[in-house]
């Protein structure tokens, strides 16, 4: 069989096509966010949506040699990667001088390398690999601790790199340890937690803890009066009490200054619309510009006047908005939501837990950047910087979200073999 038959058996022309699609889409808003008059030629690379065309290309080729290769390589080579990727995290916060206030970035020539956004798919196929094993199950204690050990050492030093929203992405896997066996008590104990988190933030300390001991009292009535329901439920408030309490650390220990008015702007709690507030306001300008129908393609004025920073990049979908409107934005979203069904329905066809596995850990990562990214540049998530997949500029993204992807294509072109 020749090598360009052997390109194409086998592989979900779905995925691909609606990958091809969204980078194309990307190319030209990126185009848009940073168009000029003086600097048309789509071809100069001194200009973003040039250089972007460059990492199209070498995208492509990274997709073409990945499915040229033998599936069995990723299984086979799994944990290597991975540790290869944790390698490159460590240098990354010992030789990297920081950008933006992260220590993210190698400097290879003129060149930029962010090993954190390569690490997410080392991480997806060293927990395929360890969740594939044979006798692993999800409900045993140890396979759950060694899991959060897969994604906890990697989210931990991009932690310590200053990248908060990379390190936030990590928390996708979760849902694919959901998939495989974990219980949904532990799922709603992070939901929980999070909503405790804002309410604190929110509301006087002992007024909630006071609500939260009348609902358990209350919850408590109905019981048999048993011991083991009084505990479960002095539990409960304890485990929330505790919660509330520890708020106050995490938010002035732990976070950053910008993280914490980040946040009091999300929340109403602070109003700075020409400091820490100033992207999201501009961006809400744009999106209200646009209207049902958008100001047609390179006509907008928040985008043509550079009214809102990183639009090329974290605020992409902004130009989306101003320039296509609602009907652009729609239809932006729905491709993305079209590409994580077409991977949902894919992974559960598999026969191979570690396909199955990976591809859940794809639909994950691309739906947190999407949810994340699209909810930061209308409002309603704090920023935290991290790119919309294949449509924000830079070469370390989409090269690191196509090799995410096209492993699974491989993959799933073998889909016929039980891999382990």
């Amino acid at each position: 069989m020749s090598n360009q038959k052997k390109l194409f058996v086998g592989i979900d022309k779905q995925i691909v096509g609606l990958y091809a699609i969204l980078v194309f889409m990307g190319w030209l808003n990126i185009y848009a966010a940073v168009y000029n008059e003086e600097h048309a030629n789509i071809l100069d690379i001194s200009q973003s949506y040039g250089r972007q065309l460059m990492w199209i290309v070498g995208a492509v080729g990274l997709a073409t040699f990945i499915l040229l290769v033998d599936g069995n390589f990723f299984t086979t080579f799994a944990y290597p990667i991975y540790g290869l990727f944790l390698f490159l995290l460590v240098l990354t916060l010992v030789y990297t001088t920081a950008t933006k206030g992260a220590n993210s970035w190698f400097n290879i020539g003129p060149f930029k390398v962010q090993p954190s956004e390569f690490a997410k798919f080392a991480t997806a196929l060293a927990l395929a690999k360890y969740l594939s094993q044979v006798g692993i199950r999800m409900q045993d204690a140890s396979t759950r601790i060694f899991s959060a050990i897969i994604i906890g050492i990697p989210a931990v030093l991009i932690l310590m790199q200053n990248d908060t929203g990379s390190t936030l992405v990590f928390a996708a896997f979760i849902l694919v340890l959901y998939r495989e066996g974990l219980s949904g008590n532990i799922l709603l104990l992070g939901v929980l937690a999070a909503f405790l988190f804002v309410l604190a933030l929110l509301f006087d300390k002992f007024i909630l803890i006071g609500i939260i001991g009348v609902l358990c009292a209350l919850a408590f009535i109905p019981m048999r009066k048993r011991w083991k329901d009084f505990f479960l439920i002095a539990g409960i408030f304890v485990l929330c009490s505790g919660m509330i309490f520890s708020v106050d650390y995490v938010f002035n220990k732990v976070l950053q200054q910008h993280q914490r008015n980040r946040i009091n702007v999300l929340l109403g709690k602070l109003e700075d619309k020409k400091g820490v507030g100033y992207n999201v306001n501009q961006s809400l300008i744009a999106f209200g510009s646009g209207g049902f129908a958008g100001k047609g393609y390179l006509q907008g004025t928040q985008t043509k006047y550079n009214f809102v920073p990183e639009q090329s990049t974290d605020f992409i979908f902004c130009t989306v908005g101003e320039e296509w409107g609602f009907v652009g934005c729609a239809v932006v979203i729905s491709t993305f939501v079209a590409l994580l069904v077409a991977l949902i329905l894919s992974a559960e066809r598999q026969r191979s837990t570690f396909t199955r596995v990976y591809g859940y850990a794809v639909a994950s990562i691309l739906f947190t950047h999407m949810f994340i990214n699209i909810g930061m540049a209308i409002g309603l998530a704090p920023v935290i910087g991290i790119p919309l997949p294949f449509f924000s500029y830079g070469g370390s993204s989409l090269w690191a979200f196509t090799i995410l992807l096209f492993i699974y294509v491989k993959l799933d072109a073998h889909r016929l073999q039980a891999m382990r």
